[in-house]
């Protein structure tokens, strides 16, 4: 068991984590597969996004909307359909529609009454903008793959979270839902980890890559976090 009073800050993944990317991936690709006439299931198209993110993110940075753009254009090149520029355009900022889990706002807020919260997301400044909104939370530190020039799974993302927040890596807690993602280049860099295990019960590992780690704790939701680490003013 983690000594949760150990830790000032919690750093946050926050697609997949907080917001439901799985549900904003497939709300925003479904119209387009369909209007081309393409029909797969929701499981295979969060296999395939998984892939061509990956590999538009493992290349030379690029901005989040243009990795967007990539995938689309990747999901064209292998059902043989020609997206259109009005299509791409939509995809490239579908992120600032993407909706919050239910429990997430409520559990920040309770948890930002004990610890300092931070972002650390594979995102653009101003998409990331949105979903702050959305989850009508204002965190203490923002650290974007815009900022940092980098995607996770790369150690950059993470060393330069640590480097800027002036704190011991002892007293920052990741949590997140990308094994792939985040909690093997934080266990790498030495982080104590939770894996928020969102897709529980389900098989596959959805819109991420597959991978194994052992994080220090587990829980299925961001609320049962909270219940674990206590009592919180709501």
């Amino acid at each position: 068991m983690l000594n949760f009073e150990k830790f000032d800050v919690l750093t946050f993944d926050c697609y997949g984590t907080l917001i439901d990317w799985e549900k904003g991936i497939l709300s925003s690709l479904k119209p387009v597969l369909n209007n081309h006439g393409i029909e797969i299931g929701g499981d295979e198209i969060l296999e395939i996004y998984s892939v061509l993110e990956a590999k538009a993110e493992g290349g030379e940075y690029q901005t989040y909307k243009s990795v967007l753009r990539s995938i689309l254009r990747g999901f064209a090149t292998k059902f043989c359909f020609k997206p259109s520029e009005e299509e791409l355009a939509v995809f490239s900022t579908c992120v600032k529609h993407w909706p919050p889990f239910e429990d997430s706002t409520k559990a920040l807020k309770a948890l930002q009454t004990k610890y300092k919260l931070c972002i650390l997301s594979n995102i653009d400044d101003d998409l990331f903008a949105f979903s702050a909104q959305n989850l009508q939370v204002n965190f203490d530190t923002v650290f974007t793959a815009q900022l940092i020039g980098s995607y996770k799974p790369s150690l950059q993302n993470f060393q330069f979270a640590v480097k800027h927040l002036g704190l011991p890596k002892e007293r920052i807690l990741h949590v997140a839902q990308s094994l792939f993602h985040d909690i093997v280049p934080a266990k790498k860099l030495g982080l104590a980890t939770v894996w928020l295990n969102r897709r529980e019960g389900k098989e596959g590992f959805g819109a991420t890559p597959a991978a194994e780690e052992k994080p220090d704790f587990e829980v299925p939701d961001l609320q049962s976090l909270v219940d674990l680490i206590g009592t919180f003013k709501t």
